[in-house]
Formats: structure tokens, C-alpha cells, sequence
């Protein structure tokens, strides 16, 4: 099976992705690129490097208008509003926004307060989500993190407060230790409070970490299975609709900017270590880029910022496009194939029909989609999309 040439005929939509490395402590479960703040954050600096990456990346947008704005880390609660409220204008002014464009913060109840909450809101920021992990004070010394359950329930209230109308919780469940009816009160909790947009999401013991080195004792496979039963029993009975494999939403929630990477679509990432996505019809290509990962090198002048990038090969943009859009519950309109790849759906068809013969993909022509067997076992689904 020959995936055939690229034949891009259009642009996705574009979305940027804004990375702020430092936490005030690593937590020992993360393997995002972030570093133990210093006594004095250089903001100033660091935001320096930010705008000139911006710049430097103006041949990406290729005329389009920014669709979202995701401000990640890290612990980007630890910027000033000023400096986020700099950041959101030079992105406006230089590359512009698409009208109601989604601006996201991630905060964490331990590194914020409500004078910055609306600092933010002031500056822009009109989702805003918050790192709970979970509501019980036991797991969250276990994890490292350095806020308590009463703290994570009043940075919620304060965002509310400041104006937020889209709050996420991000909240995890498989803790060493836990039990079902623990996981569940976990998220009746977080119902209390009552957010837009919940990722709930399995602890992984991830490479060049603590955990890893050190691993706790987590839940056995059937206490898992449990877990994840009645958890997500719970969120569709509390209104919120699983749209991803770890997002849960209320009508009209979802993460917009989450969903165009699931999508395919393009984005530009500035910051230590951050990563893009880029398409051109100019050359009919689809690159992704990395930047640097380490603070000092980053804003270092006359230093590179870009650490490598890569051509994605005909062959090997089959299994690129279904490892993101196939995260989705409803899947992503056959279309979008030919739109986001320039590759021909009829490559891949033998494999696709097989897939759905084998109750794995759904039976719709024109939507490329798993079902509930296929969304398990998403792995051997994948397969079928290496050339």
C-alpha cells in the first residue's frame, strides 16, 4: 500500500501554543519540560525570547488568523498579568485573532492568587485551567504537589470570581493506592463545584522521572478497570460528555484548541521545548519543529532557538493523522483526511474496510471513527495505518 504524493490544497486552522518551563517544585509523575523556578523568575527576559520567537516563526501563518491560544508548562501562573497581558498583544498585533478566539492559562492552586487570576482575565484569558489532581490531601503530598484540597477549591472560586466562564480541572485517577469509591469522590467534588470541562486522566509511569525511578505501589489492573467504569459512569450522569479519550465537557465546552491538535490542524509553539505543526501549500508539506529545552539557552541571545525539525514523509502521515484523530469519540469527518494530509483516502480504504468489517472503525463512509471495541483497543487499530 503507497500512500501516493502530498497534494495540500488548503490550510487547517492554526492555533499557538506559548510554553513557560519553571514550577516551584517538579513534581516527581511529570515528564513536561519543566524546571525548578529560580529565586527570581527572569520574566522579562524570558518574555524578550518569546517575542522574538514569535516573530521568527511569521512564515508559518501563511495569511491565516490565530484560532486559539494555549499558554502551557510548567506553571505559566507564575508570569505577572503584565507579562501575559504583553505576550496576548504581540499576538494579536502580529499575527491576529479569529473572532471569539479561546485563550487558555494553566494555574496551579499553589503558584496563584485572585488578584492574578483577574490579571489574567484582564489581559485576555478566557479559559482557564487548574492543575487539582485531586481533592484528597494524602494523594496530593504523595504526588508531590504543593497545594492542599482547600486550596484548589478556593483558586477555583477565585477564577469564577474574576470572571472565568470556562474553567478545566485537570484531575487524575490510579494513585497509589486508590480505590474506586476514593477516584469517585474525587470527581463528586469537583461536580460540586461545577466546571465546564473536566480531563480526568490514568497516572502513567512516564521515562526520566521519579515515579519511574522510584515506582509507587498504584492499583492493580482490575482495580483500574473499576475505577474507570464508574468514573465515567459519573461524569456523563453529572452532564459532562467524554469528546476524547481523558476530556470530558458540557455541551459546547470542549477545548477548541485541544481538539484542532486532535483535528490536525496546524500550530505554532514557542518557548523551552515547545513544538509545532506546520502545513504549506507552497511546498506541499507538513513539518514539525522543536524548540530548545533548556531556560538559559533559550534566551540567550544569538543562540538557536529551533533544536531540530522533520519533514513528515508521505508514508508516514496515515498513522500521524489517525494517532490524533482517532482520540476523538466522534471521530472526524472522512474529509479531513485529504484536507490535512494531501494524501488520497483510497490508500488507505483496504485497511479501513477491513477495520470496520472487524467491528473496530464505524460503518460510516464519510467519518473516520472508532467504536467502543475500537477505542479500546486503539493500539491494534493503529496498525492497519503503518506503511
Amino acid at each position: 500500500m503507497s500512500a501516493g504524493a502530498i497534494q495540500l490544497q488548503q490550510l487547517p486552522p492554526l492555533s499557538l501554543y506559548i510554553h513557560v518551563p519553571w514550577c516551584i517544585r517538579k513534581c516527581p509523575y511529570c515528564d513536561f519540560n519543566s524546571h525548578t523556578a529560580p529565586g527570581i523568575l527572569p520574566e522579562r527576559d524570558y518574555i524578550a525570547a518569546l517575542l522574538a520567537d514569535l516573530k521568527q516563526e511569521q512564515t508559518s501563518v501563511q495569511r491565516r488568523k490565530l484560532a486559539s491560544i494555549f499558554i502551557g508548562g510548567g506553571t505559566p501562573s507564575l508570569l505577572s498579568p503584565a507579562a501575559i497581558n504583553t505576550l496576548l498583544e504581540a499576538t494579536e498585533k502580529q499575527i491576529g485573532w479569529q473572532k471569539n478566539i479561546e485563550i487558555t492559562l494553566e494555574a496551579n492552586p499553589g503558584a496563584i492568587d485572585a488578584q492574578h487570576f483577574a490579571g489574567f482575565h484582564n489581559a485576555g484569558v478566557n479559559r482557564i485551567s487548574i492543575g487539582v489532581q485531586s481533592f484528597d490531601d494524602r494523594q496530593l503530598r504523595a504526588l508531590g504537589r504543593i497545594h492542599t484540597a482547600d486550596d484548589a477549591m478556593r483558586a477555583f472560586k477565585a477564577a469564577r470570581n474574576a470572571g472565568f466562564g470556562v474553567i478545566n480541572l485537570d484531575l487524575m485517577y490510579g494513585l497509589p493506592g486508590q480505590s474506586a469509591s476514593q477516584a469517585e469522590a474525587d470527581l463528586q467534588t469537583a461536580f460540586g463545584l461545577q466546571p465546564e470541562h473536566i480531563s480526568w486522566y490514568e497516572l502513567t509511569l512516564e521515562p526520566n522521572t521519579e515515579f519511574h525511578k522510584r515506582p509507587p505501589r498504584l492499583p492493580p489492573e482490575l482495580a483500574l478497570e473499576s475505577i474507570e467504569t464508574s468514573g465515567r459512569a459519573a461524569l456523563q450522569q453529572a452532564g459532562y460528555q467524554r469528546y476524547e479519550i481523558s476530556a470530558y465537557a458540557r455541551p459546547n465546552q470542549q477545548s477548541r484548541h485541544n481538539r484542532n491538535y486532535w483535528q490536525f490542524g496546524d500550530y505554532i509553539g514557542i518557548g523551552a521545548g515547545a513544538h509545532s505543526k506546520i502545513s504549506s501549500i507552497i511546498s506541499n508539506r507538513i513539518e514539525r519543529k522543536w524548540k530548545t529545552r533548556v531556560p538559559s539557552d533559550y534566551m540567550a541571545k544569538g543562540h538557536c532557538r529551533t533544536a531540530g525539525k522533520r519533514t513528515l514523509e508521505p508514508a508516514q502521515l496515515p498513522l500521524e493523522f489517525m494517532m490524533n484523530a482517532l482520540r476523538l469519540s466522534q471521530g472526524v469527518p472522512a474529509s479531513y483526511y485529504f484536507q490535512r494530509t494531501g494524501l488520497q483516502l483510497s490508500a488507505i480504504e483496504p485497511g479501513l474496510k477491513q477495520l470496520r468489517q472487524g467491528g473496530l472503525l464505524r460503518k460510516e463512509p464519510d467519518r473516520l471513527c472508532t467504536t467502543a471495541a475500537g477505542s479500546r483497543y486503539l493500539d491494534s487499530v493503529l496498525q492497519a495505518f503503518i506503511l
